[in-house]
């Protein structure tokens, strides 16, 4: 048996954000990933990227590995324009607003995890066990104990699940869940338009859901398609160039014809929130906690503070030489974090509602709450703020330091 004072199951983002947090403050981690790691220049682009916000991009800059991030491609937007196919309501965001040098970054998933794992390399707390996956879970009274399928024996005072939506550390302990079907899929992509996408995120709403354009490098942009699942079924299987012009009518030609594109992936979309994020000894992060609509792109955001809140609460505990598994001292963690997130959660699904519908007494409202949030500036600069992480309770690796905000 080998012994640490945290393991963590799943080195996804998520996952590693929260090994890289405890262990730079000295936690003994164990992380375990089933993926083999592939070198970032022998992946394909992928098509679907990440909206980080400047609370996310915090969190890298405490651990130290956003410089890494930005080397590899971190695409900054200034702008965001928000309107709805089905009327004159629109509007528009602007990070000089508020005096910040972009709204948030888009940036390709393994970029992320590269930039991860070559932290979590450098640091002599964490042992990584990759790939490897679990067979069993123990919860006992004063440890955790998790046996991997190759026979080896791992124990600690807390296990972390970061493994995902459907997480096997989260059935394994018969934690519930609440599950929403949306009876929506998302279809993602890289797209190239004719016109350039000035560094803004653009987003209209249609009757089957958003259709968002997110602006990346050389005149790409990662494109976010919700619709009803039958009808994203039926646009995965077209030719190339019906393709281009299907979604660029359904985007109103706002920034001209579509002129290449990459592979389609399609997602179904399920809204899933844990009745529970922790027990004894146990706490679940990120997708393994909670699944939201992707129209705002908040799910890993979500996450990485799940676990720079998760890391606080711990590394609070050991300094204070209490157990960091007890229930008393994770309870601080999901009262932190569930409400924040289930707040989050329902107001995507009340966004979602209203404006995946055709009825005319919702368009007409819809239309002049836009309208109402471009005149007002202080409605406007509140929903920035918060979209971009820089209101709330934050963790304090979230938290702009004098330093890092000389340094943007």
């Amino acid at each position: 048996m080998k012994h640490f004072d945290v393991i963590i199951i799943g080195g996804g983002i998520v996952g590693a954000t929260a090994a890289c947090a405890l262990g730079r403050a000295g936690v003994r981690v164990a992380i375990v990933e089933a993926r083999q790691p592939v070198p970032v220049e022998q992946q394909k682009p992928d098509p679907r990227v990440f909206a980080i916000t400047r609370a996310s991009e915090q969190i890298f800059r405490s651990l130290d590995v956003w410089q890494r991030i930005d080397a590899g491609h971190a695409f900054a937007f200034t702008d965001m324009e928000v309107w709805d196919a089905a009327g004159e309501g629109l509007t528009h965001f602007d990070a000089a607003e508020l005096g910040e040098p972009c709204l948030g970054h888009m940036i390709e998933p393994r970029i992320i995890e590269t930039a991860l794992a070559e932290q979590l390399a450098s640091d002599a707390s964490i042992s990584r066990f990759c790939p490897a996956r679990f067979s069993s879970v123990e919860v006992g009274d004063a440890q955790v104990s998790v046996e991997l399928e190759d026979g080896q024996g791992l124990t600690a005072s807390v296990l972390i699940a970061a493994d995902g939506v459907r997480s096997p550390v989260r059935e394994a302990l018969a934690i519930r869940t609440r599950l929403h079907d949306y009876h929506q899929t998302s279809v993602v992509g890289l797209v190239k338009t004719a016109e350039s996408h000035l560094d803004t995120a653009w987003q209209r709403f249609l009757p089957g859901g958003p259709l968002a354009f997110l602006p990346m490098q050389d005149g790409w942009s990662s494109i976010v398609w919700t619709l009803p699942t039958a009808e994203a079924e039926r646009i995965m299987g077209l030719d190339r160039d019906t393709f281009h012009t299907e979604l660029a009518n359904a985007f109103g030609s706002r920034l001209g014809r579509i002129v290449e594109s990459g592979e389609r992936e399609s997602w179904p979309l399920r809204r899933m929130h844990a009745e529970q994020y922790v027990m004894p000894r146990v706490a679940l992060i990120g997708d393994a906690a909670h699944a939201i609509h992707p129209l705002a792109g908040q799910g890993v955001n979500l996450g990485l503070l799940d676990a720079a809140a998760l890391s606080e609460v711990i590394i609070a505990a050991l300094q204070d030489e209490r157990d960091p598994g007890a229930l008393r001292v994770l309870r601080r963690y999901e009262r932190w974090r569930r409400g924040e997130n289930l707040l989050m959660m329902s107001a995507m699904d009340v966004i979602n509602r209203t404006f995946s519908t055709a009825q005319s007494p919702l368009g007409r409202l819809r239309n002049l709450g836009l309208s109402l949030a471009n005149r007002s500036g202080t409605l406007r600069q509140l929903f920035m703020r918060h979209a971009m992480g820089l209101s709330g309770d934050l963790p304090a690796l979230a938290v702009t330091s004098e330093k890092d905000s000389s340094s943007d």
